[in-house]
């Protein structure tokens, strides 16, 4: 057996609300804990690392990743307070971050030994990308890992005080990454396209288009898109994030590996950008990043 391994922050996302008392209620979040408890309500064996705070806000992120099944066995602990992530709407949908030195940035050490499993697909992105010893830590990991890697940039510009930094981690990822998934918003902010980035020798680059759907750009020639679905839209919140770990799920559930990633055809491709797009849109009806569970796919 092996598992999915998804590695980066765990954050809380704070959301307006009518029926709390403060106005204001506090979801578990963050991109690569978002993919891990997708893939793991999907019911693909998958593991979160990163660095959670023993803090109030650190409970409830630990007791959401238990309930959703991921594997901790390699994840820390620590006192250090956890990150928020203050979700505004008006006029677009944007994050308001605060956390320095919080516990998400100081990931020093990931021991493999200690999962029941070994990895055979490794994920990571966003916040855990680039930020403090954590992103030291992660892109050590990324460069010497055997498995399949993916990576979701998942820009948030406004935490992003140093580009030169962002890119330095972000090129060691690049170098590994098998799939990109990003947004025309991600792509843009880093200066790159799709042919760029298959240039670079990354074998999938999929582009998430919203409302839209997504599409699929492969190193070997070609590619295809799905389209969106319809639904009750509520927010974004966790969209590519829940995206990306029904993607994930899949290839796992294919038993890829790097010698057959390059083999998957347009057939499975398309059907699995509908999977993803359905996930995502399920997880847009409904307030913050709460992934659907297979059962509730039908």
């Amino acid at each position: 057996m092996s598992l999915l391994l998804c590695v980066g922050e765990a954050l809380v996302d704070l959301l307006r609300s009518d029926t709390d008392t403060s106005g204001i209620r506090a979801v578990p979040g963050g991109g690569p804990m978002n993919a891990a408890i997708a893939a793991a309500r999907l019911g693909v064996p998958t593991a979160f690392v990163g660095r959670v705070s023993t803090d109030p806000y650190g409970e409830r992120i630990w007791s959401h990743l238990l309930a959703s099944n991921v594997i901790l066995d390699a994840a820390q602990r620590g006192r250090e307070p956890t990150a928020t992530a203050e979700v505004k709407t008006e006029p677009i949908q944007r994050f308001v971050f605060s956390g320095t030195g919080t516990a998400d940035t100081l990931l020093d050490a990931v021991d493999l030994a200690s999962l029941p499993d070994e990895p055979a697909i490794l994920h990571g992105g966003t916040l855990g990308l680039f930020r403090g010893q954590t992103a030291i830590t992660l892109a050590e990991l990324a460069s010497a890992f055997p498995g399949l890697v993916s990576l979701d940039p998942n820009v948030r510009p406004a935490m992003i005080g140093d580009r030169a930094r962002w890119w330095y981690f972000a090129d060691r990822w690049i170098d590994r990454a098998n799939l990109v998934r990003g947004s025309d918003e991600d792509f843009e902010w880093m200066g790159v396209t799709v042919d760029d980035l298959l240039a670079r020798g990354v074998g999938a680059v999929v582009r998430t288009l919203g409302a839209d759907g997504a599409e699929v750009a492969l190193a070997s020639g070609g590619g295809v898109r799905a389209a969106g679905d319809r639904i009750e839209f509520v927010d974004a919140v966790g969209a590519g994030d829940s995206f990306c770990g029904a993607l994930l799920a899949s290839l796992y559930e294919a038993g890829t590996t790097v010698e057959t990633f390059h083999q998957l055809d347009a057939h499975w491709w398309k059907s699995t950008l509908e999977f993803a797009v359905r996930v995502a849109g399920i997880t847009c009806s409904r307030p913050g990043a709460d992934p659907p569970w297979r059962h509730e796919l039908g």
